[in-house]
């Protein structure tokens, strides 16, 4: 009976053709269509497939954070003689590898607190956008680890200081943390948290690789009053973060309130995060620099394959610069002013494995940020739910039934776990190359798929 008045209803609907067509049936293709992910992950993936981050990838995130044996059978299952494939030069004369932990201080001719950071740290995430155990377990793994992990825009949380590790503090363009009732930036608040010891260094984002150019909205039924508190926001409120920095519009003014930064955090360094488009508006910044004899502290160089939570599809997939081009730019121009020297170079997108790591340094980088390599080292299984507040690890959800399923005891000894052996595995790949120091690492390292059909004529170099 039941049955029969479902299928009776389907008839008559006005919001499905395919129920009005197909009724009872028609059901399963919405079924389908929501346990898709989970279809394609489990039965149809191969080792090689899956996006943003393949099988493979992934599996070597979950095997170094468990401390298990992260070796691959058999061979490779790429194409090597693709045009696409890219590899490094190894040498036959390999170098010694490094016993202990490569750092690199960052902190120009102006900071009173130079910072030494590791090699690979935990990218922006936001409290809110992440759950409170998830910063939790990666604030002290990081803690554990002897690296920093980035609050994101959503401000310093008290599970930020809570998990006791060092921390860089985002500023984005809401000024969560440090605004005042009408949404602009709070000196008083803002130096009230800056000079915490906790807090290492601020980042200026001025643009996010996965949707530059684009503010973030913080859905009223997700403004709680913990995320209200703590963003000095209205709880139960919808929230725009706007556009862009309405306490400057151009790079003078972008300057001058880095210098007010780093003043009122007590000497700390200060950088900008952003994702190169119009690369004009980069060069009229070093010019500024140089005309101001002022610098930040560190730049870095989100791509637009970068990861988050929610984005409009059109802005993931069709606005900003990759990484790759993006800080080699970067650091092009800066030595074309002859400001490299004077600013530290962080890479951040899509740095799963120690050879994304190696080649962000080759590419001009002196450190990585990596977001999502941390989740899956913290439990995520690549669900594609972030946007949903319906993640099944508990990470990207503020849905406590979901996120007492993860335990911080147990996972931040695995962000720890992969931390130290993909930082190894770093040490492992440069010595292979005949590399010591990561300064060494240029782009004469890399082998390239389009370069085989030399072989017959001049070699590969």
């Amino acid at each position: 009976m039941p049955l029969f008045v479902l299928g009776v209803y389907d008839l008559f609907q006005r919001k499905h053709t395919i129920l009005r067509n197909f009724p009872l049936v028609g059901h399963f293709r919405y079924m389908f269509e929501a346990i898709s992910p989970e279809i394609q992950q489990y039965f149809i993936e191969r080792h090689t497939d899956g996006t943003p981050i393949s099988r493979n990838h992934r599996s070597i995130v979950y095997k170094r954070s468990k401390d298990k044996n992260s070796t691959h059978p058999f061979g490779t299952e790429g194409d090597l003689y693709s045009s696409k494939y890219v590899g490094l030069k190894h040498s036959m004369y390999p170098a010694p590898v490094p016993e202990e932990e490569l750092r690199v201080t960052i902190g120009g001719p102006d900071c009173r607190k130079p910072y030494s950071a590791s090699l690979l740290n935990i990218s922006a995430m936001s409290f809110g956008s992440i759950s409170s155990a998830a910063v939790l377990a990666m604030g002290k793994g990081a803690k554990k680890g002897g690296f920093y992990q980035n609050t994101g825009e959503g401000s310093l949380s008290d599970y930020h200081l809570e998990a006791g590790g060092d921390v860089v503090w985002q500023i984005g363009t809401a000024y969560f943390g440090c605004r005042t009732e009408t949404g602009g930036f709070d000196k008083h608040a803002f130096r009230e948290r800056a000079t915490l010891d906790a807090v290492k260094m601020i980042e200026l984002k001025l643009s996010q690789g996965a949707k530059p150019g684009e503010g973030g909205v913080l859905p009223a039924e997700k403004n709680n009053k913990e995320i209200a508190r703590i963003r000095m926001v209205e709880p139960g409120t919808l929230v725009h973060s706007p556009r862009g920095h309405r306490e400057f519009q151009d790079a003078v003014g972008m300057l001058d309130f880095l210098v007010m930064l780093r003043d009122l955090s007590g000497g700390k360094p200060v950088g900008i995060k952003l994702c190169i488009g119009r690369k004009d508006e980069f060069r009229k910044l070093c010019k500024t620099m140089i005309e101001r004899n002022v610098t930040p502290d560190f730049i870095t160089v989100d791509g637009a394959e970068g990861g988050t939570g929610a984005a409009p599809l059109e802005y993931s997939d069709s606005v900003g610069m990759p990484m790759e081009p993006g800080l080699r730019f970067v650091r092009e121009t800066l030595r074309e002013y002859g400001l490299r020297p004077k600013i530290k170079l962080i890479a951040s997108g899509k740095i799963v494995t120690a050879f994304d790591a190696v080649s962000a340094l080759a590419y001009g980088a002196d450190l990585c940020n990596s977001a999502r390599a941390f989740m899956l080292a913290t439990g995520c299984i690549q669900a594609l739910r972030c946007n949903t507040n319906r993640c099944p690890t508990g990470i990207t959800t503020m849905d406590p039934k979901l996120t007492v399923g993860l335990v911080v005891e147990d996972k931040c000894e695995r962000v720890a776990n992969f931390h130290r052996n993909t930082l190894r595995a770093v040490r492992d790949m440069m010595a292979s190359c005949g590399v010591s120091e990561p300064g060494e690492l240029d782009e004469s390292i890399f082998l390239r798929g389009k370069e085989w059909r030399h072989l017959g004529g001049s070699g590969v170099g």
